[in-house]
């Protein structure tokens, strides 16, 4: 997808501000029996397609206002993820500003993931 250059200068100016991860490191914390949400904050149809294991769904439109509930505690870890990892950035700096401390968006999204042969749900 070709983003327009207005999109990538907003995830370019969070970017220093949050902190990404990749998939190995998220699949070892999974291995591991490591607690933290993986959130998917993509669109339902896209939600619908695939998924990581383990992820709930919470589209970005929503998260923000659904968010204390689904996870009252600020310090828990929370990974995020979306398509290629811009949404989720903006995502999770807004989840920063809310009081999250331990915020990380998944570099490369759900196309990394699938790319390391992750596991996937349908």
């Amino acid at each position: 997808m070709q983003h327009h250059p207005g999109f990538l200068k907003l995830v370019d100016s969070v970017m220093p501000r949050i902190q990404e991860v990749s998939v190995e490191t998220v699949q070892s914390w999974q291995r591991a029996g490591e607690t933290f949400s993986l959130i998917d904050v993509r669109e339902d149809h896209e939600w619908l397609v695939d998924r990581a294991k383990g992820a709930i769904h919470v589209g970005r439109g929503i998260l923000e206002r659904d968010i204390e509930s689904l996870v009252p505690d600020l310090d828990t870890l929370i990974v995020l993820y979306c398509g290629g990892g811009f949404r989720s950035a903006l995502a999770a700096d807004n989840l920063q500003q809310m009081g999250y401390t331990r915020v990380r968006s998944l570099a490369g999204g759900i196309k990394a993931w699938r790319a390391a042969q992750a596991p996937l749900e349908h």
